[in-house]
């Protein structure tokens, strides 16, 4: 009978340690998953157009952020910082003296950052840093401006027909409607933007309308171009035309003349 009390009893304790183990695994593994709800580091890129508004966020939303920090790095040129503490609601400037870039709102309710507007020297990475009582929490952006390019089709020499897509950032694409003789050049322009020209020809072929479609991340375009073959123009010189005027001229009195002395001739022959 002792022997059978003493089985029961084990039996008691070891299934509560079996549910105590199993809360304590299942309570650990709820808190890790809300420790991965925020990641202590994230990355993205944002491409924006220019001379438009671009909201930066900072990631995660934390009500127990301490310390909110913005790190600009814009492209060719030293960076800046931007920091709100919240014990205080104190802010702070280094090296920050674009005007275009600023809190979006008021960094106490939101640590947003803005550019308004954007430009091309703003490309470059924009790191939001918070301190928080969970730990330590950063979102790195690369901020990509893009540049519609100006489009034009025009005539060039030789009978050749010029597409340019001007200006460009990233560079565009041209291609051609039908396919012709082509060439295409890229000429970049020293501040991130790029001018793509092709010059094509159809010599020998019966074209009479050709169109070029320009491709970009920020839309595309399609312009045409008639060909008007077997027209020619001819150009003459002041001196040349102003020698044509006065042949002209001269011819004009001269038959002028002519008519008034028959007209008189016959006006006398009848009176007589």
């Amino acid at each position: 009978m002792h022997t059978l009390g003493r089985i029961s009893t084990l039996r008691v304790v070891i299934s509560i340690n079996i549910i105590i183990s199993a809360s304590t695994h299942s309570s650990s593994v709820k808190g890790k998953e809300r420790s991965l709800t925020l990641p202590a580091e994230a990355n993205s890129s944002l491409s924006v157009l220019v001379d438009t508004k671009a909201v930066l966020l900072c990631p995660p939303d934390n009500p127990t952020a301490l310390v909110v920090t913005w790190t600009i790095s814009p492209r060719d040129q030293p960076p800046c910082t931007r920091v709100h503490r919240r014990d205080n609601n104190e802010t702070s400037v280094r090296n920050c003296t674009d005007a275009r870039i600023s809190w979006e709102s008021r960094p106490d309710q939101n640590p947003a950052l803005q550019i308004d507007p954007v430009a091309l020297i703003h490309d470059g990475y924009y790191r939001c840093e918070v301190a928080a009582e969970e730990g330590h929490f950063s979102h790195t952006y690369y901020l990509r401006v893009l540049v519609p390019p100006m489009v034009t089709l025009f005539r060039g020499s030789n009978e050749t027909i010029m597409c340019r897509a001007a200006a460009g950032k990233p560079s565009a694409q041209i291609f051609w409607t039908p396919e012709g003789d082509c060439h295409t050049e890229e000429e970049p322009l020293g501040n991130g933007t790029v001018t793509v020209q092709s010059t094509c020809h159809w010599e020998g072929r019966q074209v009479s309308n050709v169109f070029c479609s320009v491709s970009h991340v920020t839309g595309n375009k399609n312009l045409n171009f008639t060909l008007n073959q077997g027209v020619i123009t001819l150009e003459f010189p002041a001196s040349d035309l102003l020698i044509i005027l006065y042949v002209k001229f001269s011819l004009f009195l001269v038959i002028l003349v002519t008519v008034g002395f028959i007209y008189f001739k016959k006006a006398n022959d009848c009176s007589a």
